[in-house]
């Protein structure tokens, strides 16, 4: 399992995880596309704002492998923001799948995650 090395490990101050320490030895939890309800909690929103503003400044439009980035936190993203980078051979319970960073929809869904602090 690759180790995105300088990618935080979490949100500041909270339990929002965002990378794994170690690979799970029955493999990588599946990828899946969950839903994000309009009633979201502030906080849940502030860790996915975070979370893509980390992917944008790690990655960019490049295309990256999933390596020890949290499979929860990606599946909030995946098939929108977040998107297999080869779909045809891509497999959701990889470390080493290929993905890549939809920065059109960001810039809609993610607005902020653009702006400079």
């Amino acid at each position: 399992m690759l180790k995105h090395r300088g990618f935080p490990g979490r949100l500041a101050g909270t339990d929002f995880q965002f990378t794994l320490r170690r690979a799970n030895p029955k493999g990588a939890t599946a990828l899946s596309r969950r839903e994000r309800y309009k009633d979201r909690k502030s906080a849940d929103r502030r860790a996915d704002i975070a979370f893509v503003q980390a992917l944008l400044a790690q990655f960019g439009d490049e295309p990256f492998e999933r390596g020890n980035l949290d499979a929860g936190r990606l599946s909030w993203l995946f098939e929108r923001e977040v998107k297999p980078f080869e779909a045809d051979s891509f497999d959701i319970e990889s470390y080493e799948a290929i993905l890549i960073l939809d920065l059109d929809l960001i810039r809609v869904n993610f607005p902020e995650a653009f702006e400079v602090e």
